[in-house]
């Protein structure tokens, strides 16, 4: 039987992570005009300050933290928890979130001519309502409970994708929104099943009831398909990705930063709880190799496609989706009780890591190419490096992470996963890796390159060295990854699931 659970010392954190940003969310809608971003701004460095002392109780308690809402314990009530992922996770919301809080300053500041914009009331409520989101996702024990927060992240950021209004942008928050509840139908079905064959949606009650012969039964299979199917829609995992890159690439940059560097995040964060977490009994080679090969396709496919884009910010949605298939590739190299899964465990995180912080730099970086010379197509970056050099080098760096060169963080990742699968002899996972990087070599390249040749680019409106330092901040932070301690990487192994 599994213990009864009980609070933490310090779990009532968790429930402040989250109030925090509704709060600020709240206030900023009822306040309105300039109080709007006035209050988000004050709330991110709480935020991160709590998110920060949260990853370091875990870290010191070595096990996650538990605050179980109302003292009602599951099945009854609700309980939040925090591992190693969750932490972390939290952390780098915090963090990019505050990044890119900073960084839409100028673009959504109210008018001084008028009392309240349209536009920036939007933009910080909906920062704040998201932020509040991803901290549930990554907090919450039940089922349902996610669902709640997937649904309230998919209608904080499908509006973020469109606040400019033109068709163009209408079209690709349509399409977001097709494929997001789509995953949602999906999802709640397959919840749906578990609830009918358990009797409960939490997380560590619904793994005790499954375990053994009857977690391997028709029914829960089926519900394991439904919902990672509905989860994979929400990730933009290949070939389920139509949806993202004219989403990333249209929204305003401060958006685009947030959605793929955390947005895409959070339903790949429910598919690790639920295959690792919930349903180990289901995790067998066939189920992990197929999410194997989904990876392997979005690397190869995506990178490739990234190479023949004429614009920016399209070449970098589409690197996020090549960069998205490494973190699947953690399925079959994490799954079961061996000496490899732990390496392949902290792979996928890392990957996650650092893929959000590049990827939020080089976001914020193309957004601000765009802003300053009027368009952000690569035929037309020649003299960019002597122009905007503080932005070219965000873009290097967030590159460097991508193609996993040392000593990023992307270099940890993807040589963890190198280990992983020539332990496990999976080398087909350790090609796909070397592939996916002389890809990404490319793409960065056609970056580079142009940025870096001789030319006399024309700057049509000032930008200001403070937003190209939050970009080059994000990327350099992406890089510095590389050098964390060890601890980091025990502090990922906190709370996970071992068959």
């Amino acid at each position: 039987m599994t213990p009864a659970l009980s609070t933490s010392p310090a779990g009532y954190l968790l429930v402040l992570a989250v109030i925090v940003p509704v709060v600020g969310m709240v206030l900023s809608f009822v306040a309105g005009g300039r109080h709007a971003e006035r209050i988000a701004l004050a709330v991110m460095p709480v935020g991160l300050g709590l998110a920060l002392v949260i990853a370091l109780e875990v870290w010191r308690q070595g096990g996650p933290l538990v605050y179980i809402v109302g003292a009602w314990t599951p099945p009854l009530g609700i309980a939040l928890r925090a591992d190693g992922f969750s932490a972390v996770m939290l952390v780098t919301t915090a963090l990019v979130i505050a990044a890119a809080g900073t960084a839409g300053r100028n673009p959504f500041a109210t008018p001084p001519a008028l009392l309240e914009a349209r536009a920036p009331l939007a933009f910080w409520t909906l920062l704040q309502g998201l932020w509040a989101g991803l901290a549930v996702v990554f907090l919450g024990g039940d089922l349902f409970n996610l669902y709640v927060a997937l649904e309230m992240l998919t209608f904080a950021a499908v509006p973020l994708v469109c606040l400019e209004g033109s068709a163009r942008t209408l079209q690709a928050a349509l399409r977001y929104l097709m494929f997001a509840l789509l995953g949602s139908v999906l999802y709640l079905l397959g919840v749906a099943l578990l609830y009918g064959v358990s009797g409960t949606l939490d997380i560590v009650l619904l793994a005790e009831r499954l375990r053994g012969s009857s977690g391997t039964g028709p029914v829960v299979a089926v519900a394991a398909g439904l919902m990672t199917a509905g989860l994979l829609a929400k990730t933009a995992l290949f070939p389920l990705h139509l949806w993202l890159p004219p989403a990333h690439a249209n929204a305003p940059a401060p958006a685009s930063a947030v959605l793929s560097a955390l947005v895409v995040k959070a339903s790949f964060f429910l598919i690790v709880r639920l295959w690792f977490g919930v349903l180990p009994g289901l995790a067998d080679g066939a189920a992990m190799a197929m999410l194997g090969a989904l990876g392997s396709s979005a690397v190869l496919v995506a990178g490739a496609v990234a190479l023949c884009q004429a614009r920016l910010k399209l070449l970098i949605a589409y690197s996020t989706l090549a960069q998205l298939g490494y973190l699947f590739l953690m399925f079959p190299l994490a799954a079961g009780a061996h000496p490899w899964s732990a390496d392949a465990w902290a792979a996928g995180v890392m990957q996650a890591l650092s893929h959000a912080l590049a990827k939020a730099g080089m976001f914020l970086a193309a957004g601000l190419v765009a802003e300053a010379i009027g368009h952000d197509r690569l035929a037309g970056l020649r003299g960019l490096g002597r122009a905007m050099p503080m932005t070219v080098l965000a873009l290097g760096l967030g590159g460097l992470s991508l193609m996993g060169l040392p000593p990023s963080g992307g270099f940890v990742a993807k040589w963890l996963l190198l280990q992983a699968s020539v332990q496990s002899g999976q080398w087909i996972y350790a090609a796909v890796v070397l592939a996916g990087g002389l890809l990404a070599g490319g793409y960065v390249f056609r970056i580079v390159a142009p940025a870096l040749a001789g030319g006399n680019l024309v700057v049509r409106t000032g930008i200001g060295r403070a937003r190209e330092a939050i970009a080059l901040a994000l990327a350099a932070a992406a890089v510095l990854l590389g050098f964390a301690p060890s601890s980091l990487l025990d502090l990922l192994q906190i709370g996970r699931a071992v068959p």
